[in-house]
């Protein structure tokens, strides 16, 4: 009788972690380019940016790195609501904000709508790949949506009600700062969540053979968005 092949190994943990690490890095990087996009459109900034580029306006900070303080700020606020920051977590505080930054030094100014608006569009579906990539690498949620579900959990209000709360205030301080808020911002609160749901399905790892050691397989609890 004919020897028999031997059984494909299965896809452990360890083989998938440089794909997960790429893949994390990736969508981090793509996200702080795709918030530049944002700001050279001149349209609209989402949310948190909207804030970023109010301080930055104010302390004479680049944006990006505004962007890094901020995020190492709500961190902090994780403390109390006792929130466990993953890797990807503490990577969202630094390459995010040195991404947007090398981007808006690459990418010249623009001024007509002609180059703006294609701008915005592609940076907001940049962004929800970007998002795709980011959460289904598996490393824990961004600090800013973590400080959402933290609120969640202590508070007992709904995340929708947290998120909501937490945007609003954000945007309404950074607009009166000088942030940019205009048609942008409209387009990204309205497409990202759809944009996210797409690319979380694109990008979700496929189902573990049994038997498999697999760490975080899936969407990890708590990750709304990378931001």
């Amino acid at each position: 009788m004919p020897a028999q092949p031997a059984p494909a190994a299965p896809r452990t943990a360890a083989g998938r972690l440089p794909l997960r690490l790429l893949r994390l890095y990736t969508g981090l990087a793509l996200y702080g380019a795709s918030s530049a996009l944002l700001v050279e459109s001149g349209l609209g900034l989402e949310p948190w940016n909207v804030l970023h580029q109010g301080l930055a306006e104010l302390t004479g900070l680049t944006i990006g790195v505004v962007s890094i303080v901020v995020g190492a700020l709500v961190l902090l606020a994780w403390i109390p609501l006792r929130q466990r920051p993953g890797l990807g977590t503490v990577s969202n505080v630094f390459v995010v904000g040195l991404a947007m930054d090398a981007t808006l030094a690459l990418v010249p100014g623009v001024h007509g709508l002609g180059v703006r608006i294609p701008l915005l569009v592609t940076g907001v579906l940049l962004n929800g790949v970007a998002t795709g990539l980011y959460i289904t690498a598996g490393f824990g949620p961004g600090p800013r949506d973590g400080l959402m579900t933290g609120l969640h959990l202590r508070t007992g209000r709904s995340v929708r009600l947290a998120r909501t709360a937490v945007e609003v205030a954000v945007v309404v301080t950074g607009f009166a700062l000088g942030g940019t808020v205009g048609v942008g911002t409209v387009l990204y609160a309205l497409s990202i969540g759809p944009l996210a749901q797409l690319f979380l399905r694109v990008f979700a790892a496929p189902p573990a053979p049994a038997g498999s050691a697999v760490v975080a397989a899936g969407q990890p609890e708590g990750a709304i968005l990378p931001r």
